[in-house]
């Protein structure tokens, strides 16, 4: 096994950042095994991503305009994905670690007759091996599982576990003929639900409160104004999810997102390795606490200790006047 396949999650030509983290991972580990990078995108709009992923360090794009992979439920994907694989030859297969890619790579892992790994944070290459590194049992351990050369292997990747480096010299983009398949479970409507939120994983500034704030009401009156003053997004530590004070969907650390954002603002959170790990590659990291004693200071960019009931709505009222939105 020395070449890498990315498969480009994507709906209606736009694709999530993980594709791009994928794509930088695939090529560094193709180039410590010895092989190519490659990636795999399907369904209407599939070119426009494409020509997005010609920027990365990929060797070759396949591409499939297909009609069948965006009217029938997964099964198309994985047949396309599994053609892409059979050309290429015993590969990695890196999918992001969403609701559809774990489905799919559960499908292609069956017909691969492959290893597979999820909820992947990191790589190691052990010989011509390599190794998945993965958070298990609520984050209470750390697994190592090696896929050997010799066979196909699966992993899906954690969104931010990896930071996106363009850097390609314009992969070229080939073709992917379509599987001779009927499929029966169609897609007779598809339904989109959303808060109308900047997605937490996607967003360039993130605020994220903690125990210190004591309660559910300063998410929404406090950290929010905050948030959508920079054009970001809320999260929130272990400690405050598990208090039920917000939903766990906005949970950061092992256990919960791991997000790597331009911006990060701890209020209120007293820096627990758990949360470290979800937050720790973000660019400029701000810690807001009334403890300067407290862990979150040795791995902050800056810490300002003082009370954040005074000082969030300040630093609000200052960034809404610096953009012209207040008198």
């Amino acid at each position: 096994m020395k070449n890498v396949i990315v498969y480009a999650e994507q709906r209606q030509g736009v694709t999530r950042k993980v594709t791009f983290e994928l794509a930088t991972q695939a090529r560094q580990l193709a180039d410590s095994l010895g092989g190519k990078a490659y990636a795999v995108v399907l369904g209407g709009g599939a070119q426009q991503i494409a020509q997005q992923l010609s920027a990365y360090p990929l060797d070759t794009i396949y591409v499939a305009e297909a009609p069948d992979a965006d009217a029938f439920l997964l099964d198309p994907v994985v047949e396309y994905l599994h053609a892409a694989a059979s050309r290429v030859g015993p590969s990695l297969i890196l999918l992001a670690n969403t609701l559809s890619g774990r489905d799919i790579a559960g499908r292609l892992m069956v017909k691969l007759q492959a290893g597979i790994v999820a909820d992947v944070v990191d790589f190691e290459i052990a010989g011509e091996s390599v190794v998945c590194v993965s958070p298990k049992l609520g984050g209470a351990i750390t697994t190592k599982c090696a896929i050997r050369p010799a066979d196909f292997g699966i992993a899906t990747v954690r969104p931010n576990a990896f930071r996106a480096a363009p850097g390609g010299a314009g992969a070229p983009i080939e073709e992917l003929a379509a599987p001779q398949r009927a499929y029966a479970a169609a897609i007779e409507r598809d339904v989109e639900e959303g808060t109308g939120e900047l997605a937490l994983e996607e967003a360039p500034v993130v605020v994220a409160g903690g125990r210190g704030l004591g309660g559910p009401e300063p998410f929404e009156t406090l950290l929010k104004p905050l948030a959508r003053a920079l054009g970001g997004a809320v999260g929130a530590s272990r400690a405050a999810a598990d208090a039920g004070w917000v939903p766990y969907s906005l949970q950061i650390g092992q256990t919960g997102k791991t997000v790597t954002p331009t911006l990060y603002i701890a209020v209120g959170i007293s820096g627990a390795i758990q949360h470290k790990v979800g937050m720790r590659s973000s660019g400029t990291i701000v810690a807001i606490n009334k403890d300067g004693a407290a862990p979150i200071g040795e791995f902050s960019d800056l810490l300002v200790v003082g009370d954040a009931f005074r000082i969030v709505p300040e630093l609000t009222n200052l960034i809404e006047k610096a953009k012209g939105n207040t008198t």
